[in-house]
């Protein structure tokens, strides 16, 4: 199917806020939430641009090792990989669009949080910083 056909399919996502808190204070953002099957696989396929302060959750059911990738995704992305309690366990910053390489966490993840690329440095995001969402039991 053509990259346009795809586009014109698209999954829409409920959204939710959540916060991170940093080292320099809490930062929020208005995230999507990926809830299927569908949204899940197509993530943040074929958008021209991200808000600042916008992303995407994906979170699973359990905890593991979590593998993304970048196919048909037009702008780099910040991945947070999540532990259960809302920890950030692993970041991988700036991934390539269009790359067909897996990005696998490092550590078991029970979410994986999507940003603009260039979100983590420009914030002083870390591994450590606590996610505060409801499915982690810490929304504040």
């Amino acid at each position: 199917i053509p990259l346009a056909a795809q586009a014109q399919q698209l999954q829409t996502c409920d959204k939710s806020e959540i916060a991170i808190d940093t080292r320099t204070g809490t930062k929020h953002f208005s995230v999507e939430l990926a809830l299927t099957p569908a949204q899940e696989e197509q993530g943040l396929m074929f958008r021209q641009q991200l808000a600042p302060d916008a992303g995407m959750l994906f979170v699973f059911d359990d905890t593991a090792i979590r593998t993304f990738w970048m196919r048909n995704t037009l702008i780099p992305l910040d991945m947070l990989f999540i532990a259960s309690d809302g920890r950030i366990v692993d970041i991988h910053e700036r991934a390539v669009p269009l790359s067909e390489t897996v990005i696998p966490s490092c550590q078991p993840a029970r979410a994986v949080l999507e940003l603009n690329g260039g979100t983590v440095a420009r914030l002083g995001i870390r591994i450590g910083d606590v996610v505060r969402y409801k499915s982690f039991g810490n929304a504040s």
